[in-house]
């Protein structure tokens, strides 16, 4: 019996061994296992991709482009000098015109009845002048015979004189209805082109309405708006260049001609005529053009993307990449275009700037660059 228990607690005793035996060995290969996954990593730092320009000097002081319409440097606004029914009309838009060409034609019935009547008139004051004088003569022999007094003579004189002023009167009338009926023709003064219509057949103008205006045949210029806030720089504009939409190879000098002394009462802008030098043949008549100001004393500028600036606060900045890391430069900005902004000062020529994801950066990071010119 004694044995038995000696036996039994012999067993139990080896049982508890190897289950800390076990025990031990788990937690061994778990702290192995452990170590081996969560061993640190080297950190490799990563290099981000950024789209990049090269500054360069735009060789163009700074400036400003307005957008105009070509004109002609004469254009004659043509009316009517009497009122009436518009009953022909010989010319359509873009007609080239001769002096002399009959443009339009108004109803001219009731201005041939008034020639008539004054023509009727002047007969019968010439009528009544011959019989003024055939009385006077009469009257001119009895009274050197001494049969009538001087004042019945006088009054047969003063009756011959205002037959004769009833002539020249009658003779006025005449000659006015008759300029009158030449005026219901709209003839063209200077040979040029038909540029706008204002009327048609049928309508009834009166005297003093536009209806037709031609532009005379010679020089050509371009009209623009300009604020009234830019008025003495554009005087002091040393360089005027003229593109045109439609000729995108074509580039013409031009000159101020004229200076609205008024601003437009709804636009509040002031109309300026830009005359152009040596235009070629090319250029039509209302083509669109873009006027472009540059001051000749003002430091050449560059124009970026409005995307490359970060703006800090109340400061604008640019990252600059000097051999793959970025570098923050201040910059002061200028006039805005299409999408782009001038730097006035902050950036030399050859500096290469991010333009693209400028707030995802950081400073002094590495970059790998790409990119072209600005």
């Amino acid at each position: 019996m004694t044995q038995l228990k000696f036996l039994t607690k012999l067993s139990r005793k080896k049982l508890y061994c190897g289950l800390i035996a076990g025990v031990c060995i788990a937690i061994t290969v778990g702290s192995l296992i452990w170590a081996k996954h969560n061993t640190t990593k080297p950190i490799v730092e990563e290099i981000a991709m950024v789209r990049t320009a090269v500054v360069g000097n735009t060789g163009m002081a700074q400036g400003y482009t307005y957008s105009g319409e070509v004109r002609g440097r004469f254009e004659s606004q043509l009316a009517f000098q009497v009122t009436g029914k518009i009953i022909k009309r010989n010319v359509q838009l873009g007609s080239a015109v001769n002096t002399g060409d009959i443009l339009m034609q108004i109803d001219s019935r009731d201005l041939q009845q008034t020639v008539n009547s004054n023509s009727a008139q002047v007969f019968s004051a010439e009528s009544q002048l011959k019989l003024a004088e055939s009385n006077l003569n009469r009257y001119r022999q009895l009274l050197e015979t001494g049969a009538i007094s001087r004042a019945q003579y006088d009054q047969y004189a003063s009756s011959y004189e205002v037959a004769l002023a009833g002539v020249q009167q009658a003779s006025a009338q005449y000659v006015h209805g008759s300029n009158q009926l030449d005026y219901s023709l709209l003839m063209a003064d200077k040979p040029g082109v038909v540029s706008s219509i204002m009327a048609e057949m049928g309508q009834v103008v009166s005297a003093g309405q536009i209806v037709i205006t031609v532009v005379q045949d010679g020089e050509r210029e371009v009209e623009i708006a300009v604020p009234e806030n830019r008025i003495e720089e554009l005087r002091k504009a040393g360089q005027i260049k003229v593109a045109f939409w439609a000729l995108p190879n074509v580039m013409v000098d031009g000159n101020v001609r004229e200076i609205a002394p008024m601003a437009d009462q709804t636009t509040r802008t002031f109309k300026v005529r830009i005359s152009l030098l040596n235009p070629p043949s090319e250029i039509k008549l209302g083509m669109t053009a873009s006027v472009t100001l540059s001051d000749s004393t003002a430091k050449p500028t560059v124009m970026i993307p409005l995307a490359a600036v970060y703006q800090d606060g109340n400061v604008a900045k640019v990252w600059v990449v000097k051999d793959d890391v970025l570098t923050l430069c201040p910059v002061q900005t200028g006039n805005f275009g299409n999408g782009t902004i001038q730097v006035v000062s902050g950036l030399q020529q050859g500096d290469q700037i991010v333009i693209a994801g400028v707030h995802k950066l950081k400073e002094g990071q590495k970059v790998k660059i790409g990119g072209d010119s600005l």
